[in-house]
């Protein structure tokens, strides 16, 4: 990100190369603090409406009040939006607990530190949608409110890196022999023509592309099964996606180096990935 490019950090917009918080701020010392990524497409967020309810949600969960109206923060995100020149966006908010003295014990009267930056949207390439990607597995060791979207990421960031170092896209994540989801991403899996979800319960972060997927499904012709979802289904899954604002829905094609079904994109992803491209269209 260009030295030079616009922030917005407590109230103000300015360079990111003036942008400063004290070492002392919460989300610093404790990781105390919630976060949202939001994709815009042709300088318009996509779903803002749920990203600010899971937003309020997160706060709620950890006991932070939030610090903007709905109508504030539509207002901060098309300013971001226009200070900035790309046409496809990837914002990136995070409100953490403020400044405080070290302890760990919520302080009282702080106030919320809110951060803003947007970058260009990077989504896979042509190549990844035509071919699909490999990933890994893992055992799934993260705290139990994985439904928090916390800025407390060190799970999340091992398992992202033994992806990075395997050459692998994400690392797919088991918690007692059942499907959770990926280092960054939710998962899904395709049998027979019917979509399986993971239960969207606290051990899986509530996707707003996971929301979306499910609610296309049915506009495309394919049924869902929420339910928990095992770990011998997967590998014997006819089709294997991952989906996130980053990725919108891509499909696995190996899995600790086996093959997913044919080891190609299916039918079903290719009706989902068309589909959720004429949502994001102009």
């Amino acid at each position: 990100m260009n030295q030079d490019s616009v922030v917005y950090l407590n109230g103000a917009f300015q360079p990111l190369s003036e942008a400063k918080i004290s070492v002392l701020d919460r989300g610093f010392i404790f990781g105390d603090g919630v976060y949202e990524f939001v994709p815009v497409y042709h300088r318009r967020p996509f779903r803002l409406a749920q990203h600010l309810k899971r937003l309020g949600n997160s706060l709620a969960a950890v006991g932070m009040v939030n610090p903007m109206s709905n109508a504030e923060w539509e207002k901060l995100f098309q300013e971001m939006i226009q200070r900035t020149p790309y046409e496809q966006q990837a914002i990136y908010l995070q409100v953490t607990r403020g400044v405080a003295p070290r302890d760990h014990p919520f302080p009282q009267g702080a106030t919320p530190t809110v951060f803003m930056m947007a970058n260009p949207l990077k989504l896979p390439t042509p190549e990844q949608v035509e071919r699909g990607v490999a990933c890994v597995s893992a055992e799934d060791f993260r705290w139990h409110r994985c439904d928090i979207k916390g800025i407390s990421l060190m799970g999340n960031g091992l398992w992202r890196q033994v992806a990075v170092e395997t050459g692998a896209t994400e690392t797919v994540l088991f918690r007692n022999d059942f499907l959770t989801e990926a280092s960054s991403s939710n998962v899904f899996a395709v049998k027979n023509g019917t979509l399986l979800a993971p239960l969207r319960d606290n051990l899986i972060l509530p996707g707003i592309t996971y929301d979306a997927v499910l609610e296309f499904a049915p506009k495309i012709g394919m049924p869902v099964e929420t339910r928990p979802v095992s770990r011998a289904e997967v590998f014997a899954a006819d089709e294997l996606w991952l989906t996130s604002s980053g990725k919108e829905v891509l499909a696995v094609t190996t899995l600790d180096n086996k093959s997913i079904g044919n080891g190609k994109p299916g039918p079903a992803f290719k009706k989902m990935w068309a589909h959720f491209q004429t949502q994001t269209a102009i």
